[in-house]
């Protein structure tokens, strides 16, 4: 049994438990799939029969997959048709989800699962002579190959930018860059994420939220309308989440401090507002980095930042024999170029012949002698 967890219970959900599920199985079985009346397949239910109508996207998948689907019963005399099921996951549950384990997100759960699962494999269940792993290699062959192409699980809407440079989808809000305020987008929701689209492009990337009312903003989709207003960056509530996200870190803080203390509140953010426009393709432990030496060296201007923190990078593929005699004599490595003077330095050699005044040189003698010929006229 194929298990995954997810942020949601919706259809996409569904779609993609079912897709890792036949990746991890290797095919698709060709027999029928006994299913609940579950909304994310079921329409309606036709009396109290095996009967359904079965939602759109349920069928498209299904086709896609070449999936046989069978109801249960409803109510209390379907209940004995999925007994093995039902033990199973209460025996999962039991063993692996008591008590409920404490994870940092989504993803690190699903990595114990798997290791859950594998573990899993190896044991019998009940009486059986085998374990679970080797009555699944009987069974592998007879597995229907997968489709080459994959199966887009996503749930696609088109919501327009309101003017905060946010989307609703669903029940929940998220941000996009302020330049696509009052635009459509194009947002393809998964069960744990989204990913939102200007046009072909993409913009915004989320961890889907689970509570209902919520809001999740990205400090790097207000960069350029808090550059102009910096007065309103302090109170930011993206500021507020870019710091309990762990992206905005002390060390920012406290080269913004510096900055505030050296230019000025407006200045000072502005400058700070600046390295973050600038260091959007730089990594984040690289930035970091350029802060904190900046800050050792007193350097509080963008441009410094930015290329300590490209040096920085650098220093990841080619390590500097003097940061490394730094490192090893445990001094503090503070050594800030400043951008125009890296550039100055890394500018080609002039090959060029130095200008010359010569030709305005005879102009001008040409002119005096013209001009003492007309003297000697006059008089």
């Amino acid at each position: 049994m194929q298990r995954s967890v997810f942020a949601s219970c919706g259809q996409e959900a569904f779609f993609e438990g079912h897709v890792h599920a036949l990746r991890t199985l290797g095919g698709v079985p060709r027999s029928k799939v006994r299913y609940d009346n579950l909304k994310a397949a079921v329409a309606r239910v036709l009396g109290l029969s095996r009967a359904m109508s079965e939602t759109d996207r349920w069928i498209a998948f299904k086709s896609y997959f070449g999936l046989e689907s069978f109801y249960c019963r409803p109510g209390i005399d379907g209940a004995h048709e999925k007994g093995g099921v039902e033990g199973q996951i209460g025996y999962f549950r039991r063993n692996h989800f008591t008590p409920v384990p404490e994870v940092a997100s989504l993803s690190e759960l699903n990595e114990l699962v798997e290791q859950w699962d594998q573990h899993d494999g190896r044991r019998r269940i009940g009486s059986r002579p085998r374990t679970i792993d080797e009555y699944f290699e009987v069974e592998r062959p007879l597995l229907m190959p997968l489709p080459e192409e994959p199966f887009e699980t996503g749930r696609v809407f088109t919501p327009r930018v309101d003017r905060y440079s946010q989307i609703a989808v669903r029940t929940n809000r998220y941000s996009v860059p302020v330049r696509l305020i009052g635009k459509r987008v194009r947002v393809m929701l998964h069960a744990s994420h989204l990913v939102v689209y200007d046009k072909n492009v993409e913009v915004a990337r989320h961890e889907r939220l689970i509570a209902k009312g919520s809001c999740r903003l990205e400090l790097d989709h207000y960069l350029e309308a808090l550059i102009r207003k910096p007065g309103a960056f302090p109170g930011a509530t993206a500021l507020e989440q870019a710091r309990s996200a762990g992206k905005f870190t002390p060390v920012h803080d406290a080269w913004w401090a510096a900055a505030v203390k050296a230019h000025g509140d407006t200045e000072g953010t502005r400058a700070l507002i600046e390295v973050l426009l600038m260091a959007r393709n730089i990594p984040h432990e690289y930035l970091v980095a350029g802060f904190a030496t900046a800050l050792r060296a007193g350097a509080l201007t963008a441009d410094a930042v930015a290329l300590e923190a490209r040096k920085a990078a650098q220093t990841e593929d080619e390590p500097d024999p003097a940061t490394s005699s730094a490192l090893a004599t445990g001094q503090p490595s503070a050594t800030v170029t400043f951008l125009h003077e890296w550039k100055l330095n890394h500018l080609p050699p002039d090959t060029r012949p130095l200008p010359s005044v010569t030709p305005y040189d005879q102009l001008l003698r040409r002119r005096a002698s013209g001009g003492d010929h007309r003297e000697g006229e006059a008089q």
